[in-house]
Formats: structure tokens, sequence, C-alpha cells
């Protein structure tokens, strides 16, 4: 996985976490990654409004400017769900053979079990850009896809 992976996948966590402050939402159907495009997908009863979308997009470079530590533990399945619950689940099931989890967390915005690699701070991600978002009303999915651009010295390029 290459450094722009790095950031682009830290940055989906960042990108939940806003999705989940705006809409509520809290489960992750997908997700996708390729240099630095990424892609989210969460369940939402709604079609969002292009407010809210905006404003999703806002509060995550508002988190990556915030430089917030990404904290990464190593926890046996059953401490992990006793600490965090479900709120460290998506929608795609971890096998049940899997009997120690990695859990990524950006305090008071965003946990998930996730075993790739991540920055250290919200900072190293760069500026978070969402595209085109689509609703799928028929399956009540929220696609949001995001770019990520790299920042030199904490400013973006």
């Amino acid at each position: 996985m290459s450094d722009a992976e790095h950031r682009t996948h830290t940055a989906l966590h960042i990108v939940k976490g806003a999705a989940r402050m705006v809409l509520g939402t809290k489960w992750t159907a997908s997700t996708y990654v390729s240099d630095g495009h990424g892609m989210l997908v969460v369940s939402h009863g709604s079609k969002p409004s292009e407010e809210a979308m905006q404003q999703i997009e806002s509060l995550a470079n508002q988190k990556v400017r915030e430089s917030a530590e990404i904290r990464v533990e190593e926890l046996l399945r059953d401490d992990a769900e006793k600490k965090y619950g479900d709120e460290i689940y998506d929608l795609f099931p971890i096998p049940s053979d899997i009997r120690v989890l990695k859990v990524v967390s950006i305090p008071g915005w965003n946990v998930n079990a996730c075993n790739k690699k991540h920055t250290q701070t919200t900072r190293e991600i760069g500026k978070i850009s969402i595209g085109k978002w689509r609703y799928r009303n028929s399956r009540q999915m929220l696609e949001i896809p995001f770019d990520v651009e790299p920042s030199i010295g904490g400013k973006s390029l």
C-alpha cells in the first residue's frame, strides 16, 4: 500500500465520522481506495441535501486541520466488543475465526475495526474533496466519492 493509499484510507474514517455527525449514518456498506481516490458507501434512509454533503466535506477538512491523533489498538475480539460494542463493525462481516482485531479510533469522531495502515495524525491526510455523490434509493445507500490532495508543511497544495 502506497503513502497516498495510507492517507486516503485514513480519510475514509474522517469522512465516515463527518457523515455520521451530519446525517446520523452508522453502517458502512463498502469502501474503495486507490492512490488518492476513495469511495465510502453508507446505509442511509433518504437522499441528503447538497448543503448536508458540503457540511460533511467542511467538517472532514476541519478534522484534518485539527491534527487529531489516529489511535490503533490490537485487542482480543471479545475485549474490543466489550469496549466499543457494535461501533467497530460495518455491514460487511469480519469472519468469526478472526480472534484479534485492530481497532482504529479518532477520539470523539470514529472507531472501526480495520486492518489497514493509517497515518499517525489527521493532518497528514491532506485536503479532502468530496466528488459527485450519489444516492441509491432502491438500496438506501449513499455513495460518497472523495479525493485526497497531499499537503506540504500542513498547507494544501
